[in-house]
């Protein structure tokens, strides 16, 4: 039985519209151990028979046998498979990696075969030695002559260890020396193989020849037998599979063999890093942007930055675990009186109203002021306060309000203190958002009795009077609840509109109970009513002018020691204020971590714009994906005219026996290194603009702001899949054909 067998086989070319032949009805049986020389005129279809032969292109009609085994079924897998275990390649170019050394050329094919790289040193070493190359070894092939790029071609051929050997050409660029050479060598290892020579100069193989072939016109004319030969019958080697390490070898090796191919792959690779995070940022801040346009009808103060904390048992915070809080990574402040922070308190004179809705905090936190001056000591008496406006304010608008006196009224129309004098006033001209507002300053004296005007807001008192309940939370308590120090401990001073409530429209020496309940406490107390008060003894008895009477009127009035002890001074809720909002997500769990109830200010907000800035977020993600596309497309362009130039090599891997996939790996990996060292490159100057250590550039610095871990995972995932795309994109071209219809493209 023949090694190969071609009965009536015929190769024909599709071009548009015109059909012409390669070679047509060709009966041929070919033995290992033959040294069989194929001559003919250009055109005549010996290089085409070699090519189909070789498995490197495929035949129309007829049935090629391999070992008795029919082809004409082949898939490109099944020839990829034919290759491998029985062909060794020859050519006339060469078709050597030009970037790797002798010793490398030579070791390509054996790491395709799934060979490991320490076992094969040596038949390496011996291979090159037998052509006559070892001080060459180490040379890369770029810079051998004709006659030593061929003697690595057919030393690359013998260590694959092929049952065929077929040369297209083989002295077709080398001089007459070297071919002298090369034939002798072809020669010497035919004894045990099948070796197939294509050439136009016939007398070079003469002397070797064991069988000649003539073609013309895309058949055989002559088939002559010229010396009698030993049939051998070797069983093809059996190859694995290429190893993950010996890809990972190859995979380096190219992405760096070519320096100029890497640094345009790089450069092309980071300016797309830079699209893509320029893109993202781009989204992220437009989402971001989106937040500022939010607002709350119920809290004063919506910050992002802002977190609403307390305790899931209703337990109030020890100092233990506030001070434990406020070491939390990206906390800035603890602020204890939470209740404060969404209180309206107005600042009003006579005259007009002059600010609404001012923060509340204590005049210790000052340092310095602007205009005016901080308290001194001995001089400024217990009703002042420092003035922060969010703005500049002028000299002269100043000094209107300096050491002018004003009133500051609470939300629930409590007057906190008739007579505060403004005798400080500070800018804040630092970046605002839509939620800065003016702050007030006060001594603490004044910042109890907001608290205490605050929490009596935001409980619901009860007064049991007469026998009769009345409450603030089903609106059937219709007088007021204050304090002065004129009321003795324990009693309580009602004016005489409250009168109508007793028996006998008299409530003189009759008890009253209180209690205050919120969703924290409830605490209460009996009172003995000690007197009452009208307009005309309201001076007397509580050192209100009579004038001031109808602010008063149906008003309980208690000693202070009791009113505060209605409001427990323990603090249940609190707000956290954080310096990056973008990384909140992390400070939450870190105090979900602490069994705390916890409610993001972003949560509790509504977008006054609502369904238009929905349609702007959509349709910047929108833009996102759409440019992402575009950018693979340009990408995947010029790294297409970037790769062209290494067709040769994948070509060449496609010959020794390589796949689809094993060629989609090794680009795979090798466009991933490439990907990896850009993006490496980036994060490394993104750090360094973001800590301002280089290249302070302002945009830049604040794209950069807005990136989390989280971030550089995304930006670093979609390089990855674009890359992978790009890679199998390109091999998909690579295998759209058989090996010679590449080879022809790239020509």
């Amino acid at each position: 039985m023949s090694l190969l067998k071609l009965v009536n086989v015929s190769k024909f070319y599709h071009n548009k519209k015109n059909v012409s032949t390669g070679f047509n009805k060709v009966n041929l049986s070919l033995d290992q151990g033959e040294f069989v020389v194929i001559t003919g005129e250009s055109g005549s279809g010996k290089s085409t028979l070699l090519n189909v032969i070789s498995g490197l292109d495929s035949y129309e009609e007829g049935e090629l046998y391999i070992n008795g085994e029919e082809t004409s079924h082949y898939t490109e897998k099944d020839y990829e498979d034919y290759r491998r275990k029985y062909i060794g390649n020859i050519f006339q170019n060469f078709n050597l990696v030009n970037s790797y050394t002798v010793y490398q050329n030579i070791e390509l094919v054996l790491l395709l075969n799934g060979e490991k790289k320490r076992d094969i040193r040596k038949k390496i070493l011996e291979v090159i030695d037998l052509v006559k190359l070892t001080k060459f070894k180490n040379t890369k092939a770029s810079k051998l002559s004709g006659g030593q790029k061929q003697r690595v071609a057919i030393a690359r051929a013998l260590v694959k260890n092929t049952p065929i050997i077929v040369a297209d050409e083989p002295t077709g660029n080398i001089d007459v020396a070297a071919a002298k050479e090369i034939t002798k060598l072809l020669y010497e290892i035919s004894k045990n193989k099948l070796v197939v020579v294509v050439t136009h100069n016939y007398e070079q193989f003469a002397e070797y020849a064991t069988r000649q072939i003539v073609m013309h016109d895309g058949r055989i004319m002559i088939d002559k037998k010229l010396k009698e030969t030993e049939e051998v019958i070797d069983e093809p080697p059996k190859y694995k599979n290429i190893r993950f390490f010996n890809k990972l070898l190859l995979a380096f090796r190219n992405a760096f063999n070519i320096k100029i191919k890497f640094f345009l792959l790089v450069l092309v690779y980071l300016i797309l890093t830079i699209s893509v995070f320029s893109n993202y940022t781009s989204l992220s801040m437009s989402a971001y942007n989106n937040q500022m346009f939010k607002t709350s009808m119920i809290f004063h103060d919506y910050s992002e930055k802002r977190i609403i904390i307390n305790k899931k048992d209703k337990s109030a915070f020890t100092e233990e675990e506030i001070e434990k809080i406020s070491k939390i990574k990206n906390v800035t402040e603890v602020v204890k009186d939470d209740i404060l922070i969404d209180n309206y308190t107005y600042l009003e004179n006579d005259e007009a109203k002059i600010w609404n809705y001012i923060n509340i905090n204590d005049i210790g936190n000052v340092k310095k002021v602007k205009y005016g001056h901080l308290p001194k000591e001995g001089e400024d008496d217990y009703n002042v306060a420092i003035l922060k406006t969010a703005g500049k304010v002028s000299k002269s608008e100043a000094e209107k309000y300096l050491n002018n006196t004003f009133r500051l009224t609470s939300n629930n129309g409590g007057i906190v203190s008739h007579d505060l004098r403004i005798i400080g006033i500070l800018e804040d001209t630092s970046e605002s958002s839509l939620t800065d507002i003016d702050t007030l300053y006060v001594t603490n004296d004044i910042l109890d009795n907001i608290r205490t005007e605050t929490n009596l807001f935001y409980s619901d008192t009860i007064v049991t009077l007469n026998d009769k309940v009345y409450s603030s939370e089903d609106y059937t308590l219709t007088f007021n609840l204050k304090s002065s120090d004129k009321v003795p401990y324990g009693e309580a001073y009602v004016s005489e509109d409250i009168n109508i409530y007793c028996k006998d429209y008299n409530c003189y020496k009759k008890n009253l109970n209180i209690r205050v309940k919120n969703n924290y406490y409830e605490n209460g107390f009996d009172l003995y009513i000690g007197d009452t008060f009208k307009k005309n003894t309201i001076n007397r008895k509580l050192g209100f002018n009579k004038d001031e009477y109808d602010e008063y009127a149906f008003t309980i009035f208690i000693n202070p020691a009791n009113y505060k002890e209605l409001f427990n001074e323990n603090t249940y809720q609190m707000s956290v204020y954080v310096k990056d909002e973008k990384k909140i997500d992390t400070t939450t769990k870190a105090l979900e971590k602490m069994d705390l109830n916890v409610y993001k200010m972003m949560d509790m907000t509504s977008n006054i714009f609502g369904q238009i800035l929905g349609f702007v977020v959509l349709f910047g993600k929108i833009r996102f994906i759409i440019s992402i596309i575009v950018l693979f497309f340009i990408c995947y362009f010029i790294i297409k005219l970037i790769l062209k130039s290494r067709n040769t090599y994948f070509s060449t891997i496609r010959t020794l026996g390589g796949n689809k996939k094993v060629l989609n790996d090794l680009l795979n990996i090798e466009l991933l290194i490439d990907i990896n060292i850009a993006y490496i490159i980036f994060t490394t100057i993104l750090i360094l603009i973001r800590h301002k250590i280089i290249l302070k550039i302002d945009y830049i610095y604040q794209l950069s702001t807005f990136f989390t871990v989280k971030d550089y995972i995304i930006i670093y995932i979609v390089l990855m899949v674009m890359s992978i795309l790009i890679a199998n994109r390109y091999s998909n071209k690579l295998f759209g054909g058989s090996v010679m219809s590449n080879y022809r493209e790239n020509e």
